[in-house]
């Protein structure tokens, strides 16, 4: 059996994405999410609203990439 390549549609014909690549973009937008929650929590425990208003922007953002992702 013969492949013909000329029927072979490839990631890049499709403009897709590799898997893997896919897994790095989600696992980058939930380690913001994360970071942005952690920033907001302590924010608010040593009072510091300009930390936490830094923790809630990096969580929306995250929230947004990951919407963009999947």
């Amino acid at each position: 059996m013969k492949i013909d390549m000329n029927k072979v549609k490839t990631q890049d014909d499709l403009n897709e994405q590799a898997p893997i690549d896919q897994v790095e973009d989600r696992v980058e937008a939930k380690m913001k999410r994360i970071e942005g929650s952690t920033k907001k929590r302590v924010g608010e425990g040593l009072r510091d609203h300009k930390l936490a208003n830094e923790g809630e922007r990096l969580q929306r953002e995250a929230e947004r990439d990951l919407e963009e992702v999947e």
